[in-house]
């Protein structure tokens, strides 16, 4: 995610990092180079090129652009979920490492390790990455094994977490209620994984996507030819600024679309899994406690 200083009006024009401008690059300057092309054939040889409506192109991109709008919002609503769901996940372990004063000293160190561990491979797994190796720091060696073979891992940690408290509250170390809050608490955490799951395994419709993207593409290829007869040489520039606009857009949408992964407008996963593993260990008492990650360059992964 790009975390910086909002730059001034300037400055904003010239900001690179975190735009989306480096992604579209190479398709922005081609459809520029064909500009020119275009606009030098047509000074050399006028009207060989067909004659196409420059109305038929306004209609086809307001349309264009009210889908494109349409689709964003619906990404940024993706986007914007997850976000909410792992600020949720934070909240939720804050208060497991408050309520779980309840339980004696070892187990609840034991229990708290697991929390971690369960937010370290929900990072993973939403992100597609081997978390096994970061895992043994969190389990036993008898757990580790177990994870290791497990189908759903995460909820394997989740099952380790309950069974110790309903254990603690037949041993009658906790009260039924004091059970139902450190119940709640696992039930939240089940609940905020498959959240995710959601998010990650339910894209938006391929074909809707594909739709845009090859009507963005098809109207940029053609606006040089529509608009070359008109504007003459002020075609590459009007022609960069409406590329921009519509490559932008489905490009932004893309990236937001799937909001787990490593590109720069992407949540900070790692960074929010930091935060959990600081307060809970903080919690603990502990002295050894890494550092809250740091934005490099702007980005906070």
């Amino acid at each position: 995610m790009i975390v910086r200083p909002r730059p001034n009006a300037f400055r904003m024009l010239l900001s690179w990092r975190g735009s989306i401008l480096p992604n579209i690059l190479p398709q922005l300057v081609f459809v520029i180079l064909l500009s020119v092309a275009i606009s030098g054939f047509e000074s050399r040889y006028p009207n060989i090129l067909p004659a196409l409506p420059i109305a038929a192109f306004s209609l086809i991109g307001l349309a264009l652009s009210i889908f494109l709008g349409f689709r964003n919002n619906v990404c940024y609503d993706r986007w914007w979920e997850a976000r909410k769901e792992w600020g949720a996940l934070i909240f939720t372990m804050r208060n497991l490492s408050r309520e779980s004063l309840l339980l004696p000293d070892e187990l609840r160190q034991r229990v708290l390790y697991r929390a971690i561990g369960f937010a370290h491979h929900l990072n993973a797994k939403l992100r597609k990455k081997n978390s096994s190796e970061k895992m043994q720091e969190w389990l036993s060696p008898a757990e580790y094994q177990q994870f290791l073979k497990h189908p759903n891992p995460s909820d394997f940690i989740l099952q380790l977490i309950y069974k110790d408290i309903l254990q603690c509250f037949k041993d009658g170390l906790i009260t039924d209620i004091c059970y139902q809050q450190l119940a709640a608490k696992v039930e939240s955490m089940s609940s905020i994984q498959t959240a995710c799951e959601r998010i990650q395994t339910t894209p938006l419709p391929f074909a809707y996507s594909l739709l845009l993207h090859r009507t963005s593409y098809l109207y940029c290829l053609l606006l040089p030819i529509g608009l070359g007869g008109t504007l003459g040489f002020s075609t590459p520039i009007v022609v960069a600024v409406l590329a921009y606009t519509f490559f932008g857009l489905d490009g932004i949408g893309s990236e937001l679309e799937e909001p787990f992964g490593l590109l720069e407008n992407h949540l900070p996963l790692d960074a929010m899994v930091r935060t959990i593993e600081i307060d809970i260990r903080s919690s603990l008492g502990e002295s050894d406690i890494p550092e809250p990650l740091q934005a490099v360059n702007f980005v906070l992964n």
